[in-house]
């Protein structure tokens, strides 16, 4: 089996860049439904359900216009990510009370290989987002190819 990467897990179809929503609830409603349309939840509802219960444990703001919401769901019929570029920096809880620009939205399972599968695309995903030069690619990508290739920093 092939190694994961952080680009092999990047689908174009789940990447949304020049987005326009004006809250975390539009912009988390937008990618979900982009991961919906692409084959990766079979609830859209239960997995944003899922998504704000995690969201009330603790932010995902992690800092540097960056957030990563997840949630394990059974409304998740196979793994993904989506990438949200945002046009306009949004309120979020964050760890340096900046809003948020860039959100990578996980989509996991909620058995024990999702949560595997969690722990390893959370860890993979931290480990880039700590170079600055993949955060200031991502802040400025115009298309999914980009995104893709801010992950190649």
């Amino acid at each position: 089996m092939a190694e994961t990467t952080v680009t092999s897990v990047i689908d174009s179809q789940t990447v949304l860049t020049h987005m326009t929503a004006t809250n975390k609830d539009e912009a988390l409603q937008e990618l979900a439904a982009t991961l919906s349309n692409a084959g990766y939840l079979s609830d859209t509802a239960g997995y944003i359900h899922d998504v704000y219960q995690r969201e009330k444990e603790g932010s995902t703001g992690i800092g540097n216009y960056i957030a990563i919401p997840h949630g394990k769901s059974d409304s998740v019929s196979k793994i993904g990510v989506a990438i949200g570029i945002l046009e306009h920096e949004i309120d979020w809880e964050t760890i340096d009370d900046h809003g948020v620009k860039v959100i990578i939205l996980f989509a996991v399972g909620s058995n024990t290989e999702g949560a595997k599968e969690h722990l390893k695309l959370l860890s993979l995903f931290a480990r880039k987002l700590g170079r600055d030069a993949v955060i200031e690619a991502l802040l400025t990508a115009d298309s999914a190819k980009d995104v893709k290739e801010a992950f190649n920093n």
